[in-house]
């Protein structure tokens, strides 16, 4: 197994990206394992963020990295939370107060304006100074529902509708959604490419 640390300090999404990666050989270890801590994340594009998270892992563990730039835009609100999406009620705040915010933000904005999408950028070094990263970019639209509903996930997920399934993504099986989110379309596209350069 090729040890590949992952930039990120969330569980969620170790959870969600370890179990197609093993296939390939590669086991994930978040940087907080190995006492890295996070990178600031000042590039203004998802892309962007995520090299910047990868470079900084992979120098810092000497090992190949993988980085996930992600988060929610919604049509109302111009694209925001966008690349802020997990710092959407402050610095420190936790999922509830961002989806508390998210709902206060969208107070008397009707059905159909409520439209929204997660979008993932992963980002693959072999190495800190990697010339050619492999980038994999997955979208998922939906609405943002009026209260949260479903126990699944973590983030947006309880106020992410699906039109097409008539429920959140928080009511959604784990292997469901890992399989149709914007992650899960990323982290396939990935593991395409990985298997291309194998």
């Amino acid at each position: 197994m090729t040890r590949v640390v992952l930039a990120t300090g969330n569980r969620g999404k170790v959870r969600e990206l370890a179990p197609a990666l093993a296939e390939l050989g590669i086991e994930l270890v978040g940087q907080g394992e190995l006492g890295i801590g996070a990178a600031a994340e000042t590039a203004p594009t998802f892309v962007e963020n995520a090299l910047l998270k990868a470079r900084h892992a992979a120098q810092a563990a000497g090992l190949p990295a993988l980085a996930d730039d992600s988060g929610l835009l919604v049509d109302a609100l111009g694209g925001a939370p966008g690349i802020h999406s997990a710092r959407y009620a402050g610095p420190d705040a936790d999922d509830e107060a961002n989806n508390r915010r998210l709902l206060e933000a969208l107070a008397g904005v009707p059905w159909a304006r409520r439209t929204a999408r997660f979008h993932c950028v992963l980002v693959y070094l072999r190495h800190a100074a990697d010339p050619t990263p492999v980038i994999a970019e997955g979208s998922w639209a939906g609405r943002i529902a009026e209260a949260p509903r479903g126990a699944n996930g973590f983030g947006y997920d309880p106020l992410f509708w699906l039109d097409e399934r008539g429920c959140t993504s928080a009511e959604l099986a784990p292997e469901e959604k890992d399989r149709v989110s914007h992650r899960g379309q990323a982290l396939a596209r990935l593991v395409e490419r990985l298997r291309a350069l194998a």
